[in-house]
């Protein structure tokens, strides 16, 4: 299907989508390579916020893509933001990885490990989630603290299938505190999406939105004004779309297409 209109940018997921499990997935090295050979912006958001955006670069660039820090874009960024905008010295309790307590800690936000202290709960993909994390974090809930998420993904895709995400969290969460989160920052957030935006300067039908899940990924266009291009390399099967309340614009089978959706003309045979 060819593009209904030039996109001037785009907003591309990365797990699932540019690879798995740190491996490339077909058509997206060379396809990425492409699109900055072309100087088409390309801004890569997240909803893992196990990696600082630094961190990912990096891996972009271990795999050939030209990348820096500003080119990502994370729930967990998105948050600290939100923290620091509506939550302006809090004290956090993180159900959350190292690197996001690093990442908090770097932006001056306060830590806390006890419930007992915690202003605000942020409940992110967090693989070292054990039962006193949830107990402290049950606490402060029942305290009246608030409850903020980073992503809302059941599973994360890895090489050999997918393990469980923040959705589980925020799950156990709202089932034993009996309340529901509160404000989930990452896609398929407005937040998220105007925080993409603003990094790319970009008007909503300007930009096109790749990526692997429907729920988080294409919803994020559906309900922004997005045109989306969802890619079969991640979690979603080509059966998913026929009872998914949120259509993709493109359905590819990976990212070798996308430059030819962006209006790049097929490179000269050799």
């Amino acid at each position: 299907m060819p593009p209904r209109e030039a996109y001037r940018a785009v907003i591309c997921d990365l797990d699932g989508t540019v690879y798995r499990a740190g491996r490339p997935l077909p058509g997206a090295v060379e396809a990425l390579r492409r699109m900055r050979a072309a100087n088409v912006p390309v801004l890569f958001v997240s909803n893992n916020p196990t990696r600082s955006p630094a961190a990912y670069a990096e891996r972009l660039r271990a795999l050939g893509v030209a990348a820096a820090p500003e080119d990502v874009l994370t729930s967990g960024g998105v948050v600290i933001d939100w923290l620091l905008a509506e939550a302006a010295g809090a004290e956090v309790l993180l159900v959350g990885e190292p690197s996001l307590h690093a990442e908090f800690a770097g932006h001056g936000i306060g830590l806390v490990d006890s419930g007992r202290d915690a202003d605000v709960v942020v409940a992110s993909f967090d693989r070292t989630f054990d039962y006193r994390k949830w107990m402290e974090a049950f606490r402060a809930l029942r305290a009246g603290a608030r409850f903020v998420a980073t992503n809302p993904d059941p599973t994360c895709p890895v090489d050999d299938g997918e393990v469980p995400d923040c959705g589980g969290i925020i799950a156990a969460l709202e089932v034993t505190v009996g309340r529901r989160v509160e404000v989930v920052v990452g896609k398929p957030s407005a937040m998220m999406a105007h925080a993409a935006l603003d990094r790319l300067q970009a008007a909503a039908h300007e930009v096109l939105v790749v990526g692997d899940r429907l729920e988080t990924d294409v919803r994020l266009g559906t309900r922004n004004g997005l045109d989306t291009a969802l890619v079969l390399t991640g979690v979603t099967d080509p059966t998913d779309l026929h009872t998914a309340p949120d259509q993709p614009t493109f359905v590819l089978s990976d990212l070798a297409a996308l430059p030819s959706l962006v209006g790049l003309a097929d490179p000269e045979p050799h």
